[in-house]
């Protein structure tokens, strides 16, 4: 690989712009709104926004949502999942799970789940 290319990988990679780009696409597939250029501005505004801690984060699902992808994970009731299903998860999400800190035994509970996601 050139060293131009590498550098520019690991430009995209430091700023997680394909996270940002794939949440932004997420975000407005799930919403369709009529005008899709003001739509992302005002996404990003939010986030820029969220991230002052002047205002509130652009969330793509709500608790809801969250709890019933859970229970689709957790198929027995048991209350948790495991790690790898949390890693999955996070990764249908457009999420990265790069810093996770997860043994493979650990369990991951409803209220974790909801925070973490």
């Amino acid at each position: 690989m050139a060293a131009g290319e590498q550098q520019s990988r690991e430009y995209l990679q430091r700023h997680r712009i394909p996270e940002l780009l794939h949440r932004l696409t997420a975000l407005l597939l799930y919403h369709r709104p009529e005008r899709p250029r003001e739509f992302l501005i005002q996404a990003l505004e939010s986030v820029t926004a969220g991230k002052r801690a002047e205002g509130e984060y652009p969330y793509l699902m709500d608790e809801a949502n969250l709890t019933a992808m859970f229970s689709l994970l957790d198929v027995v009731g048991q209350g948790h999942i495991t790690a790898a299903q949390y890693r999955e998860a996070l990764k249908t999400l457009g999420l990265s799970s790069e810093d996770l800190q997860l043994g493979d035994d650990t369990n991951i509970t409803l209220d974790v789940f909801k925070k973490e996601v």
